[in-house]
């Protein structure tokens, strides 16, 4: 069988989309350790189905580059909104609603000429629980907490978006981490039941922040949408930023902007198409 793909990507954050009003695409999970390695697929860090919902415009489902099923993504979310305004599968409606297994999430579109610029997503208040994000640590919350990895001791913040995120601070540049080292030993720790994404940062002079993550299931990616929200709520919880305030967060593949409220959590970012194509199964 052939299966129409488009790729896009929101600051590097890539993927493979299926619009699956239009086809069914069997056995995702095997279809996205295929499709995701570079050499021999189509490249990127998983793939996500638009689909049909009877609560909102659209469904989307996360498949990891490992073929894990993911609950949430905001580079992806970003991504799906433009597939559906750009395709007017939505009409001329700037505010849309994508069904995740995170709940229903709000977009307000910025378009242009008919395409989709920029999004702001209404990413849902963070979970801040232990035992909701989940990591095996007794509290009210996790800020600050030491874990020790490779005998040396990590100062963690943990906060869910949908999806479970280990924030830490670090004092020297994380440019010179080596991740694919670092990252796994993270992500399956015993502390975090469902493994965890993580993120490492810089505080900025200028009161930015600037990271990298370790995605679960994907490795290194160059962005991820809910890490920098998670980024964005740790800065807060940990004195660096301010609630009810826009916070620039860098990624490798670009900027993102943070604003962490009393009621939720908001994203904005641009998402882009890089090209449409046909693959054969």
């Amino acid at each position: 069988m052939k299966l129409s793909f488009t790729k896009m990507h929101g600051c590097g954050n890539s993927y493979i989309y299926f619009n699956c009003f239009e086809q069914p695409v069997p056995d995702p999970g095997p279809l996205s350790v295929r499709l995701s390695e570079p050499h021999f697929g189509i490249g990127g860090d998983g793939i996500i189905l638009i689909s049909p919902s009877d609560k909102a415009d659209a469904q989307m489902r996360i498949f990891n580059a490992d073929g894990s099923e993911g609950k949430m993504c905001g580079n992806g979310i970003r991504c799906v909104g433009k597939y559906l305004y750009d395709n007017g599968m939505v009409g001329d409606r700037t505010t849309i609603t994508v069904d995740t297994l995170s709940g229903v999430k709000t977009l307000v579109l910025t378009a242009e000429n008919g395409k989709m610029l920029s999004a702001r997503v209404d990413m849902g208040p963070a979970i801040l629980t232990p035992h909701d994000i989940p990591v095996l640590l007794a509290g009210d919350t996790v800020i600050g907490a030491p874990l020790v990895i490779d005998e040396r001791v990590y100062h963690i913040t943990c906060v869910s978006m949908g999806n479970p995120h280990c924030v830490i601070f670090l004092n020297e540049d994380i440019e010179t981490l080596d991740l694919e080292r670092l990252g796994p030993k993270f992500e399956h720790n015993t502390l975090f039941p469902e493994r965890v994404n993580t993120e490492f940062v810089n505080t900025l002079p200028d009161g930015s922040l600037k990271m990298r993550v370790w995605e679960r299931g994907s490795g290194e990616t160059w962005a991820c949408g809910t890490g920098a929200c998670a980024v964005g709520v740790a800065a807060v919880l940990t004195g660096r930023a301010e609630k009810n305030q826009d916070i620039t967060v860098h990624l490798r593949g670009g900027d993102l902007t943070v604003r962490y409220t009393e009621a939720t959590v908001f994203m904005t970012g641009a998402a882009t198409t890089v090209f449409k194509g046909e693959i054969e199964l």
